[in-house]
């Protein structure tokens, strides 16, 4: 079966991008310098400082991988917690510094209770999950009325000229490191196909307003190939 194949349905994909990320997870740093040119840091911080967070808040940072996003996050918020899928992962955020808690669980049944969160952020999470729809009511469920929620992730270009061009660089580019630091093509090719099937910073937009989200707004990064996603759980 064919990789395209694999990632269409949401069992499939469940699978493949669990067996993905346990694979790269001591890699997973250096791929993201690598694929965004260095800029993948600058970004993060982007996304923290639209938060506008405050000394009280509560956030919760998804998929958060090895804690860039939660760390940063820390430096403001008393109170941070990291979870992603990857139990691997969490191992090495903790490594880096044990001060914020992190959690192995999944974001479509996330082990919080209502209302636990004033902010949520997440890093390349709504592009990976398989239920995307999931995903955003269980985002809602754990914002208090108010909360905010904030996305970095790929976008899907518009203009068929340039995805075009966007999935060729990427598929290029990823087969390249996935045989240089795995000794597999294939390990990367995930990214151009995941973007493939993502619906697109607009349609993402239009999903988190049906979901309860108000206030939405698409921030384009990279020149519209990348994009943060800032919205507000109505009260």
């Amino acid at each position: 079966m064919s990789l395209r194949s694999t990632i269409s349905t949401p069992p499939g994909k469940q699978r493949y991008v669990r067996t993905l990320f346990a694979t790269i997870a001591d890699r997973y740093d250096l791929i993201t310098r690598l694929l965004s040119y260095g800029q993948d840091q600058r970004w993060k911080r982007r996304l923290v400082a639209a938060a506008r967070l405050r000394p009280q808040d509560r956030v919760l940072d998804l998929a958060s991988g090895t804690g860039d996003i939660a760390f940063t996050a820390r430096a403001q918020a008393s109170h941070v917690v990291g979870l992603d899928v990857t139990h691997r992962m969490m191992q090495l955020a903790v490594a880096r510094d044990a001060r914020v808690p992190f959690v192995t669980g999944d974001m479509m049944a996330l082990p919080f209770g209502a209302g636990r969160f004033e902010v949520v952020t997440t890093g390349y999470g709504l592009r990976n999950v398989p239920d995307l729809d999931q995903a955003i009511r269980e985002i809602h469920r754990v914002l208090t009325p108010g909360g905010r929620l904030l996305s970095l992730d790929f976008n899907r270009p518009a203009n068929a000229i340039v995805r075009h061009a966007y999935w060729m660089y990427l598929t290029a580019v990823g087969s390249a490191l996935g045989l240089v630091l795995h000794g597999d093509p294939d390990t990367y090719r995930y990214i151009p196909e995941s973007i493939r099937n993502y619906p697109g910073a607009a349609a993402v937009a239009r999903m988190l307003e049906q979901r309860g989200f108000t206030d939405v707004q698409v921030m384009p990064v990279l020149g519209g190939l990348m994009a943060i996603h800032v919205a507000t759980r109505a009260g």
